[in-house]
């Protein structure tokens, strides 16, 4: 808006002139013009010749848009320069052309040495910037330098750019810089194992200096997916807190740490895993994020973690020493090998769907425009909710997140991969990163958030639950049981199955033999949860739904949901906390929460320690009977058959799959406010293995009748041989 016409700058220019396929440009002007100006219509195109000019909607002949049409390709290298008479000079700029398919056939590099490629007498940096006029390497002395020494890269295949320095390089800290058009932008190499602090600028690294004493692939055994019980951690949330007596307080050394005690002598931190009898531990983010400042780490700061920075690097906040660009990849090294040790596998968190900013991603300063989606008038797409979405759908995108993913599992020996928002994902990257892992160990489980996210991909190309047939040992969260249990996590007073809503019975089964998105799926394509890091904890959802429950009653609730979710066929999730119904006081997004909120609680852990108890009994029968792990849906079939129950409650049998074994387990789960009595349809002895209250593998009780009692909010286990 302006005050008075003058203020207004009626010049005619060009507003924009940018490459949208190989032979075309799209030019807009500030005001239209006749397209009878002569031949042309007055444009002229430096080094190019020029075939013809189109109005963009084609029945006009007075226009201020037009598609320039050239005689031969472009080259995507060169900055061009286009005129119009009485309009001036506009340099020409990258269009959707960088999206194109003929671009990704023309540019895609398919060797494994982007980046820096360390040897003791020689290291060679490769980068992809196709679109580049030139490329150079910067190497500074420090890493808070300011300018360093520009040395010029050579063109080489595929849109890449190389440059070899002799010597041992180990320790040298370097960037990238490209002229693109008749601009310069500075940018840390994407695929750098090793940053500075605060992830500034690269690193070379010699990666064998980084391994720990006595580093090994050795790992615990998995003989499938569906013994997998997954328990997803804050690496600062298990140490923080005063009482965990962790001396390396919010570090990855802190999670290494064995035979802390807190509180009433209760295990803490790694002791306390091992003793819950877990398989795996998940990490939520541990790679290089934005929003911690690692040079004030005096000062508590939080973050979970979703806000990408540099992908193949850990964070710095975690290490001892963010400073020292090695001591970061040694203590995750430590610290993965500590659990290996006390046989927990390790998963990692990973968020290729997004980064932090586009404009300051790395990704986009080397090669802008390519490696995120955009909506049809060029604004960035935003399924992600977070303001951009990456498109794995192009070949070097989906390379990327291959190729990262595979470092990490070689390099680190993880055992697993958590996919944050994998619905932006197309499926194809997805069975790529599958196919991938395979060839390094076919034991590493893939986990995703599967949801149908609005991102411009066509429907039967996401990565989500919709499509998971079509990708097959790929597992996807099943928010359906999540929700039937406890009620939308939408909706904060919406009520599920364990805290009073009737109707849920069929949901809830659905649930029990991994059913997801009504499609029957092999079982470890299924995550069963009721509760993790997003969203209200179950302890503070009930507190919403529930105000006027006694405490008692909400621990029943709360246990009946943690029973449903180890009882059922899947691979079963746990939030870190849950086994002591873990509170953050009524925080349901506590992404950037302080300490208070987010650390585990272990004089919480102290004060519930029956439940504790109760959660690892549910673990270790897990563990026992293999009817609760069953590889196929046809075995779930075959082994699983629900009895009628009355209203809210949900009965069934199970036998076992071992041909020698004649056990039958018998699972109620009543969620009514009151017992209830239930006929069996087989006669005998039966042992009472969970009964609400205690749980595991001895018998509590002996029950010779074929009709018993739930109480109320209440599993039953029982066992007959």
């Amino acid at each position: 808006m302006y005050y008075n016409s003058s203020q207004i700058d009626r010049t005619p220019k060009i507003v924009s002139a940018i490459i949208d396929k190989m032979n075309e440009i799209t030019l807009e002007t500030n005001f239209p013009f006749s397209l009878s100006d002569g031949k042309f219509a007055g444009i002229t195109f430096e080094g190019v010749q020029i075939k013809e000019i189109q109005a963009h909607n084609q029945s006009e002949t007075t226009t201020n848009k037009i598609k320039i049409i050239t005689e031969e390709n472009l080259d995507l290298k060169k900055t061009y320069k286009v005129s119009k008479q009485h309009f001036g000079t506009s340099t020409v700029e990258m269009g959707t052309v960088i999206r194109s398919e003929e671009f990704d056939r023309l540019f895609y590099y398919d060797g494994n040495d982007l980046g820096s490629v360390y040897a003791k007498n020689m290291t060679a940096f490769r980068l992809w910037a196709p679109t580049a006029s030139e490329a150079k390497l910067v190497i500074y002395n420090k890493w808070d330098d300011q300018t360093g020494k520009e040395i010029t890269m050579k063109q080489a295949e595929k849109g890449t750019w190389k440059f070899e320095m002799q010597g041992n390089q180990d320790g040298l800290v370097y960037t990238y810089k490209v002229r693109i058009g008749d601009k310069w932008s500075e940018a840390v190499d994407p695929y750098a194992r090793a940053v500075t602090v605060n992830g500034e600028k690269g690193v070379v690294v010699d990666l064998t200096s980084t391994n720990p004493k006595n580093w090994s692939t050795k790992k615990p055994a998995l003989k499938k997916a569906e013994d997998a019980i997954f328990y997803e951690l804050h690496i600062r949330d298990l140490s923080i807190q005063e009482e965990s007596g962790i001396k390396q307080k919010g570090k990855y050394l802190g999670v290494a740490e064995l035979g802390t005690k807190g509180p009433k002598g209760v295990k803490t931190g790694l002791s306390h895993i091992k003793d819950l009898g877990v398989t795996h531990v998940q990490f939520i983010p541990m790679y290089d994020y934005e929003t911690v400042d690692e040079t004030k780490l005096d000062v508590p700061q939080y973050n979970w973690g979703y806000d990408p920075k540099n992908y193949n690097a850990p964070e710095g906040s975690y290490s001892t020493n963010p400073y020292n660009p090695k001591m970061r990849i040694t203590e995750v090294k430590q610290m993965i090998q500590a659990l290996h040790k006390q046989n927990l596998r390790v998963v990692m968190d990973v968020v290729y769907n997004h980064v932090y900013s586009v404009s300051e991603s790395n990704f986009h300063r080397l090669v802008p425009g390519y490696y995120f989606r955009y909506n049809e008038d060029g604004t960035l797409a935003n399924g992600s909710g977070v303001g951009n979405d990456t498109a794995s759908e192009r070949k070097m995108m989906r390379k990327f997140i291959v190729d990262s993913v595979t470092y990490w599992a070689k390099e680190y020996h993880l055992d697993g991969f958590r996919f944050d928002l994998m619905g932006i994902h197309d499926v194809e990257t997805m069975n790529e990163v599958r196919l991938a892992l395979d060839k390094i160990d076919p034991s590493i489980i893939v986990i995703g958030e599967g949801w149908d996210l609005n991102t411009p991909l066509a429907a039967e190309k996401k990565a989500n639950q919709k499509n998971a047939a079509a990708m097959p040992r790929i597992a996807h969260f099943n928010d359906q049981i999540r929700d039937g249990l406890k009620g939308s996590v939408f909706e904060e007073r919406d009520v599920g199955f364990v805290n009073g809503k009737s109707g849920l019975e069929e949901t809830i089964k659905k649930g029990i033999v991994a059913k997801s998105m009504d499609s029957y799926l092999d079982p470890g394509q299924v995550v069963t949860y009721v509760e993790s890091h997003d969203n209200h904890t179950l302890w503070d959802k009930l507190a919403l739904t529930n105000p006027d429950a006694t405490e008692e009653e909400r621990k029943q609730m709360h246990k009946l949901a943690s029973s449903i979710i180890l009882t059922s066929q899947g691979i079963p999730f746990i939030h870190a906390g849950q086994e002591f119904m873990r509170t953050k006081g009524g925080d349901y997004n506590s992404y950037k929460s302080p300490d208070i909120i987010n650390q585990l609680d272990w004089e919480r852990r102290a004060e519930y320690h029956q439940e504790v108890e109760y959660m690892k009994g549910l673990i270790h029968l897990r563990g026992k009977y293999p009817a609760f792990r069953l590889g196929t849906a046809e075995e779930i079939h075959q082994h699983l058959t629900f009895l009628e129950a009355p209203k809210n409650v949900i009965a069934y049998t199970l036998t076992s799959p071992e041909k020698k074994s004649k056990t039958v387990l018998t699972v109620v789960h009543n969620a009514n406010m009151q017992a209830i009595n239930l006929r069996l349809p087989n006669n005998g002895k039966f042992s009472l293995l969970v009964n609400g209250q205690k749980a595991g593998t001895k018998t509590i009780a002996k029950i010779q009748s074929n009709e018993i009692t739930v109480p109320a909010l209440t599993t039953f286990v029982l066992e007959t041989k």
